[in-house]
């Protein structure tokens, strides 16, 4: 039974049941092959390409979209996965306009970039609707390394090490695998379960085990899993969220698990949302929260961030996007206090600007009726192992991913050295993989 968009509170069911569909469909529609030989014939194979150093996998951009021109799309998604195992939800997730695309010379040129990420997903995602690994295990080397994580960086570090010959077991603290990609991504950017077909095809190269529902100081510690293995990859991502220090806080709910439960549920229809939704924070996490908000029926949905629109961490494409799909930005307002009332709540903030280069609340206010409320202010790493360093909030690591613990290695957004991407993430479990293989073969 539908309920009316315009009914106060939070409540499942806002829209016809046959517009949920419509609404968190595929977000950028796959190329068909013809498209992709169009958008392959624009690259200019630049010999020194700067799309491919835009890269934090380092995947050889050129020779991908060379092998799609060439009809041999198998072969360019080996060449993307060779150096990012995660290349098909990379190909939806990472923010192109400002890595790879933004770098491309027909960007600085024309305006229009070579479409490198769409033609990514075409490569990646023919070899994987083919049920194909391509890649093979080394020999056994009876050497076992644990994995705490099955996020994008976990994943792929048990991939490269189950790859070299390794036995991988990775220890998750959810039911299911995959970390954000699964958890924390706004369902339109990857609908129709692939974070979880992806995390099954990657597991086709063998030796990796997955245990589930096991959470590192609650089921275990580190020198527990170095009593059984001979190393340890780190990559439990960031476990915990900022929270807001005003009164009537308690009122506000993180976006994470909303989107958390958003992309777990079922059926959409039975996710409750509200009619006003307000989203504190900037951030990708910010627009994901309140685009969904607005699909799910909400009348209206407000980011609202403490600093200027340009300052805003989520980029101009997802700022845009959101705008696209009714949400409203407002930017210069910091919260002091969210309140009750007879309606709903009651959201105020104080007009923010910046002076000598610090940000300053102003004495003016403005207030923003709200059924629900959600922060994105950032997340947190929760509790960590003693003897590790702790730099800004994350692990320490050194340039090939090792931390000051021995035999103890991570990567991904726990651990300090990139932005918090999936794309990064990767390239760190990928490349301690490689460091921790060195090390146990006593290179």
């Amino acid at each position: 039974m539908t309920t009316s968009q315009f009914r106060p509170g939070v409540h499942p069911g806002r829209l016809p049941p046959e517009e949920y569909c419509t609404a968190f469909a595929d977000v950028a529609p796959p190329l068909t092959a013809h498209q992709a030989q169009v958008a392959a014939a624009r690259c200019y194979f630049c010999a020194e390409a700067p799309c491919t150093t835009a890269c934090p996998s380092d995947i050889d951009v050129p020779l991908f979209i060379r092998q799609i021109l060439t009809g041999t799309p198998e072969a360019a998604a080996r060449t993307i996965l060779s150096q990012n195992i995660m290349g098909g939800m990379c190909a939806r997730v990472c923010p192109t306009e400002t890595l790879c695309e933004g770098a491309c010379v027909r960007e600085a040129a024309e305006g229009m970039p070579v479409e490198i990420g769409a033609l990514q997903r075409f490569a990646t995602d023919r070899l994987q609707a083919a049920g194909v690994h391509p890649f093979t295990r080394a020999p056994r080397t009876e050497k076992s390394v644990a994995v705490v994580g099955a996020g994008p960086a976990g994943l792929a570090c048990a991939h490269r090490l189950a790859m070299l010959g390794h036995e991988v077991t990775v220890y998750d603290a959810r039911l299911k695998p995959g970390g954000l990609n699964e958890y924390g991504i706004a369902a339109y950017k990857a609908p129709g379960g692939f974070a979880a077909r992806e995390v099954a095809w990657l597991l086709q190269i063998g030796g990796i085990a997955v245990l589930e529902n096991w959470k590192l100081g609650r089921n275990g510690s580190v020198a527990d899993l170095l009593a059984e293995h001979d190393a340890v990859f780190l990559g439990m991502g960031l476990a915990g969220v900022n929270a807001l220090t005003i009164p009537g806080a308690e009122h506000a709910t993180p976006a994470t698990e909303f989107i958390a439960h958003l992309r777990q549920a079922g059926d959409l229809a039975t996710v409750p949302v509200g009619r006003r939704v307000v989203v504190i924070g900037g951030g990708m996490t910010a627009v994901d929260a309140a685009v969904q908000a607005k699909l799910l029926g909400a009348e209206t949905a407000s980011i609202v961030y403490r600093r200027s629109q340009a300052e805003m961490p989520a980029s101009a494409h997802e700022q845009e996007h959101a705008q696209k799909n009714g949400v409203r930005i407002v930017p210069n307002a910091a919260p002091v206090a969210i309140r009750k009332d007879d309606q709903g709540y009651e959201v105020e903030f104080a007009r923010t600007e910046t002076q000598g280069g610090k940000l300053v609340q102003l004495d003016d206010t403005l207030r923003i009726k709200a059924d629900q409320i959600f922060t994105a202010i950032g997340q947190t790493l929760g509790p960590v192992p003693e003897g590790l360093t702790i730099t800004g909030g994350k692990i320490e690591i050194d340039a090939q991913g090792r931390t000051g613990m021995a035999h103890v290695w991570a990567g991904g957004d726990c651990a300090t050295g990139g932005e918090d991407l999936t794309v990064t993430a990767v390239a760190q479990g990928r490349d301690a993989a490689e460091d921790i293989h060195a090390f146990l073969m006593g290179a």
